[in-house]
């Protein structure tokens, strides 16, 4: 049976389909090209309306161009809205994200697979393609995205997702740390720590737990990386007006932790991450507004004062970190000074990039209720004026790393490396897939 994966959205939406993809894999399928599959899985997203539209124009092309295909469509857009789905061409099942982990087996009557194999065949010893262990590469992923808790108890007013993901649910930490001994024997030399609301990790288990308490144990568990192979390094020549890059070098598992809420990025996480080398300096902290009329109108719990701090704390401490953002341009009620507050703090701030969102309407969120809406116009104006500030930052950035030697992963055929500040720079020919390498910064 052949099989293809179509993923929308965020790194836990990029974890679950790689667990789908290991379980495929386990039942002997094969993984194609959407257009030649026999069963195609559709991993929605619906944080704005854009992302359900992607999702139902990506069904309908390819139930136009593959026919005879068995989509199958899970996700919050399946979730939020799954009548909707149904109604589309070929959807064979739609499987609400609650029951992902049984994805395989509810469609199991209606797709010819192969029975499942115990862990030990599957991922050890297995012979064939039942037997295919998981490696670097899968899904066309070099790092492992983990994700170890899902669920979201906050109430921002413009959010639909707490109403598809649920409550909060961590992972046992025994189990997350046998998954990344697990991970890590297969080859993968970066993972990627996710949640729906990561910084809430494990104060639903009992006994109670914490990010800071996982992140400890992972720190405490995994080798360090980034020992030199030799003590002459051979540094290749530059080629192709990319950096150069040194040979492979030794290393462990690097952890990037994903993105995190401001008030769960407390000062031990930021001092662990400071002066850990397990982990990539490397964070991700929605602002989303610069006006603290407006992040009170979004039930945001934090002001523009804490976060500048935070941030100005983390360049401070680590030059070289890449500091990431979301901001939400025309929000109900967004005045001309709101806006240009935010302007102002982006234009000064030591981000190195934005993911920009124009507000999108979600109906059951409290925002969807609120009036004093911004003209579409003059949303796209503010988004474009955004995005630009954006551009900047990432080319600031980039200047200022210029010269800088730093530890990369390389990716695609080896020609391309991610540096633990998330980077990606271009290096010379002659290195594969899943090599720590030096690279300097051009």
């Amino acid at each position: 049976m052949k099989y293809s994966i179509v993923t929308f959205g965020c790194r836990v939406n990029q974890a679950d389909s790689l667990g789908f993809e290991e379980e495929f894999r386990a039942r002997g399928a094969a993984a194609v090209a959407p257009e030649d599959a026999d069963v195609v899985v559709v991993n929605t997203c619906s944080v704005t309306a854009s992302a359900d539209q992607s999702a139902r124009q990506t069904i309908r092309r390819l139930a136009r161009v593959n026919p005879d295909a068995k989509i199958v469509v899970t996700g919050c857009y399946a979730t939020r809205r799954p009548d909707e789905i149904a109604a589309l061409p070929n959807v064979l099942r739609v499987v609400p994200n609650d029951d992902k982990p049984r994805l395989l087996s509810l469609i199991g009557g209606s797709v010819r697979l192969e029975p499942d194999r115990s862990t030990a065949d599957r991922f050890g010893h297995g012979e064939g393609s039942c037997g295919a262990a998981i490696e670097p590469g899968m899904a066309g992923r070099t790092a492992f995205t983990l994700r170890v808790q899902t669920g979201c108890a906050e109430s921002c007013s413009y959010c639909i997702i707490p109403s598809t993901r649920g409550l909060p649910r961590s992972v046992a930490m025994g189990d997350v740390l046998a998954e990344v001994d697990r991970v890590s024997a297969a080859g993968f030399k970066e993972i990627a720590l996710t949640g729906v609301h990561l910084g809430s990790y494990g104060r639903d288990l009992t006994p109670a737990s914490s990010l800071i308490e996982l992140l400890q144990a992972l720190n405490d568990r995994c080798p360090g990386r980034a020992r030199e192979s030799t003590l002459e390094r051979e540094v290749l020549e530059r080629a192709g007006g990319g950096a150069p890059a040194s040979g492979v070098i030794e290393a462990g598992v690097l952890f990037r932790i994903s993105s995190l809420e401001p008030m769960d990025c407390v000062p031990d996480l930021v001092d662990l991450v400071a002066t850990s080398d397990r982990f990539a300096p490397h964070f991700h902290l929605p602002l989303q507004h610069a006006s603290n009329r407006m992040l009170t109108a979004m039930c945001r719990p934090y002001t523009i004062e804490y976060y500048a701090a935070l941030v100005d704390d983390i360049r401070a401490r680590m030059p070289h970190a890449s500091i990431g953002s979301d901001i939400i341009v025309g929000f109900p009620g967004e005045s001309d000074d709101d806006f240009g507050q935010l302007v102002s703090y982006l234009e000064s701030s030591p981000l190195t990039h934005i993911h920009v969102f124009p507000y999108s309407d979600r109906p059951g969120t409290a925002a969807s209720a609120m009036g004093d809406r911004v003209p579409g116009t003059v949303v796209r104006d503010r988004a474009h004026r955004v995005r630009e500030i954006g551009r900047q930052l990432a080319s600031s950035f980039r200047a200022a790393q210029s010269g800088t030697v730093r530890p990369g992963l390389t990716i695609e055929d080896g020609s391309l490396a991610v540096t633990d500040n998330y980077l990606k720079i271009r290096i010379p020919p002659g290195h594969a897939r899943n090599e720590w390498v030096q690279v300097t910064v051009d």
